[in-house]
């Protein structure tokens, strides 16, 4: 006989009876809110952010990523990383070393001030998820994260699409752009031609 632990059930909120997408979608924005709230929370007692912390662990547990790696890894556009960097870079938990092969490359190496973020604290994100992962059986989370993964593929996938196609504009003809200033029009000056 094994001992395997009960199915954990989950207790999911009341709601009215929404489609699944939009229920799934209000799932993910309370998601998204309670990470945002967490994290500053984290903030304010730890001096530290949830995807600041986020970066830090992996740094101390990869050192030597370059940012580019290190946004791949998190999912985050390269723009986000350099911001989550330079906020850890003043605060002394990060230090770049040029790349000894390509000293065009810098890498990502963790300060030893690092260590005094590193350990496992209640109020951090990394705490909650690791609590509500624990009771769930690990077939169950592995679904749960190709479900997410899909997600996120599918967002990404939309921002860049849109990125790559040419904005419209709601009423705003194709030869002028949305910045620039209208042409006035006038009767046309028979003397002219």
């Amino acid at each position: 006989m094994t001992n395997r632990r009960p199915e954990a059930t989950l207790e999911v909120p009341e709601t009215i009876d929404l489609d699944p997408v939009l229920d799934f979608m209000r799932l993910l924005w309370s998601v998204e809110h309670a990470l945002q709230s967490t994290s500053k929370r984290m903030e304010a007692t730890l001096g530290i952010t949830g995807p600041q912390r986020l970066v830090l662990r992996i740094v101390t547990a990869r050192p030597g990523l370059s940012a580019g790696e290190l946004a791949r890894i998190v999912h985050l556009h390269p723009s986000t990383i350099t911001g989550i960097l330079q906020r850890l870079l003043r605060k002394g938990l990060l230090r770049y070393e040029r790349d000894r092969q390509d000293t065009r490359r810098v890498r990502l190496h963790p300060h030893p001030a690092a260590k005094g973020f590193l350990p496992a604290s209640a109020i951090t994100v990394e705490s909650a998820v690791t609590r509500a992962l624990a009771d769930i059986p690990k077939d169950r989370v592995r679904h749960a994260r190709e479900v997410l993964a899909a997600i996120a593929k599918a967002l990404t996938d939309d921002r860049d699409r849109s990125a790559a196609a040419p904005r419209k504009h709601a009423g705003v003809s194709k030869e002028r752009r949305p910045d620039e200033p209208r042409r006035r029009i006038s009767p046309r000056n028979p003397n002219r031609d």
